[in-house]
C-alpha cells in the first residue's frame, strides 16, 4: 500500500527484499523440522535435500523479482510519473529494520551455509576492496568489514542508502528519474547477491561433487588403494547431500584370502571423516586358473604317419649370439674359451621313428627302445662307429668349432 500510495519503484524493488526475508523465515522453519524428521523407506537419505530446494526457490523467486524491476524501470524511462516523498523515507525505514531483525536475530542455518560457501558477489567484491582501504586507516574495524560481509546485510544496508538519496535528490531539485535509477542499482545488487547462492544451491541438487572437497576426495581413495588386502577401487561417486553433509558410493575389489569385514571396517574408518553417507562394495577377486583338460588336442596328433620330420632352427639369425651369453656377439669377437658339440649350419632335418616320438598318455604304444638298437641309432659312445656328438646324438654332424679324434672341443 505504501509502494502504491508514493509511487516509487525504488521502494517496490526494497520491498521485494522484505518478500525475500519471509521466505528465509519460511527456510529456517521447514531446516527445524527436517532436524526433527529421521529417514524413511521412502526417502532413505533424509530430508536434508528440502533446505536446498527452499533456498533454490527463494533465491530465484528474489531473482525474478529483480528482473520485474528491471522491465518497469525500463518503461517508466519512456514517461516518469511524480514520486510523492510523504511516506518514502518512513518506508524505507521500516523495511530496513525488518530486514536487519530478520536477518540477525534468527539463526537461519540453510542461508548462513550457503552465504559461506557460495562465490561472492560484485557487490562484496567491491565492498572488501574499500573495506580494506578503511582498515588501513582504522584497524579496529577489521573485524566488522574483513574478511567479506554478510551478503543480506550488505544488500540491505546499500538498498536502503540507495532509498535516502533518492528522497534527498527529489526533496531538493524535483528530480524524480533518480527513482528510476536506483530502483535499477537495487535490482541489479539483488540479482547480482543471489545468483551465486541459486548457483550453488542447483549444484546440489544435480548431485555434483563439490569442487573443494575433490583433493581431499582423491588423497582419501589414495589411501583406501593402499590397504592391505585391498587390490582396486572403481565406481567411486560422491555428491552433496544436503548443506554440509556428503554422499558416495565405492566398490572395492580385494584378494581372495582377505578378511571382508576387516577391508570394510577400514575403509569406512577412512572415509567417514570426509563422507557422512557412505556405501561400500566390496568384491573379492574372481580370477580363474586354467586347467589342463579344457586345452583341446589336434586332430592331426591322432594321425601321426610312421615316419615325421623334426625340422632344426635355423641358425641364420644365431650367427651373431654368443653360445655362452645368447647375446649378440660381435663380428670380430674371437672364439669363445669352451665350447660343446653343437650342431652346425645348414643341418638337414632329422628322420626319427615313431617308436620314440608318440606322446605318452595319447593312446599309443610307447616303451625304451631295444638296448642292441640305441648304437644303431647315433646313441654310442664318442668317437666310436660312425657317431661323433655326445650331447646331441645325431650322426656326421660337425661341431661349430670343429672336433678332434677324440670327440673333445678344439681350443
Amino acid at each position: 500500500m505504501w509502494c502504491s500510495s508514493t509511487n516509487s519503484i525504488a521502494l517496490t524493488a526494497y520491498t521485494y527484499l522484505t518478500i525475500f526475508d519471509l521466505f528465509s523465515l519460511v527456510t529456517c522453519l521447514i531446516s527445524y523440522w527436517v532436524m526433527m524428521k529421521k529417514p524413511s523407506p521412502v526417502y532413505s537419505f533424509g530430508f536434508e535435500r528440502f533446505e536446498v530446494l527452499a533456498v533454490f526457490a527463494s533465491t530465484v523467486l528474489a531473482q525474478l523479482g529483480a528482473l520485474f524491476i528491471l522491465k518497469e524501470s525500463a518503461e517508466r524511462f519512456l514517461e516518469q510519473p511524480e514520486i510523492h516523498t510523504g511516506r518514502l523515507l518512513v518506508g524505507t525505514f521500516v523495511a530496513l529494520f525488518f530486514n536487519l531483525f530478520t536477518m540477525l536475530s534468527i539463526r537461519n542455518k540453510p542461508f548462513a551455509y550457503v552465504s559461506e560457501a557460495a562465490s561472492t558477489s560484485w557487490l562484496q567484491e567491491h565492498v572488501a576492496d574499500l573495506s580494506r582501504s578503511i582498515c588501513g586507516i582504522i584497524p579496529g574495524l577489521s573485524s566488522i568489514f574483513l574478511p567479506r560481509m554478510n551478503p543480506f546485510i550488505l544488500i540491505d544496508i546499500a538498498g536502503a542508502l540507495a532509498l535516502c538519496i533518492t528522497y534527498m535528490l527529489i526533496e531538493i531539485n524535483n528530480y524524480f528519474a533518480v527513482d528510476t535509477a536506483s530502483a535499477i542499482a537495487i535490482a541489479l545488487m539483488t540479482f547480482g547477491t543471489m545468483y551465486p547462492m541459486s548457483v550453488y544451491s542447483g549444484k546440489v541438487l544435480l548431485q555434483t561433487t563439490p569442487p573443494h572437497v575433490i583433493g581431499q576426495l582423491d588423497k582419501l581413495l589414495r589411501e583406501v588403494s593402499t590397504l592391505d588386502g585391498v587390490l582396486e577401487v572403481r565406481n567411486e561417486h560422491f555428491w552433496t547431500l544436503g548443506f554440509g553433509s556428503l554422499a558416495g558410493s565405492v566398490h572395492v575389489r580385494i584378494r581372495r584370502d582377505a578378511n571382508e569385514q576387516m577391508v570394510l571396517a577400514h575403509v569406512t574408518n577412512r572415509l567417514y571423516t570426509l563422507v557422512s553417507t557412505l556405501t561400500v562394495q566390496i568384491f573379492k577377486d574372481d580370477w580363474i586358473r586354467p586347467t589342463l583338460s579344457s586345452v583341446p588336442i589336434a586332430n592331426n596328433m591322432l594321425n601321426l604317419s610312421d615316419h615325421h620330420i623334426i625340422p632344426m632352427p635355423s641358425l641364420k639369425a644365431a650367427d651373431n649370439l654368443n653360445p655362452v651369453t645368447s647375446t649378440p656377439a660381435k663380428p670380430s669377437s674371437p672364439p669363445p674359451e669352451f665350447s660343446f658339440n653343437t650342431p652346425g649350419k645348414n643341418v638337414n632335418p632329422v628322420i626319427l621313428l615313431n617308436t620314440q616320438t608318440r606322446p605318452y598318455g595319447l593312446g599309443f604304444n610307447h616303451g625304451s627302445a631295444p638296448y642292441s638298437s640305441v648304437f644303431n641309432q647315433g646313441f654310442g659312445i664318442p668317437g666310436m662307429g660312425a657317431t661323433q656328438g655326445f650331447r646331441t646324438g645325431f650322426t656326421n654332424v660337425p661341431g661349430r668349432y670343429g672336433t678332434n679324434t677324440y670327440g673333445q672341443p678344439r681350443p
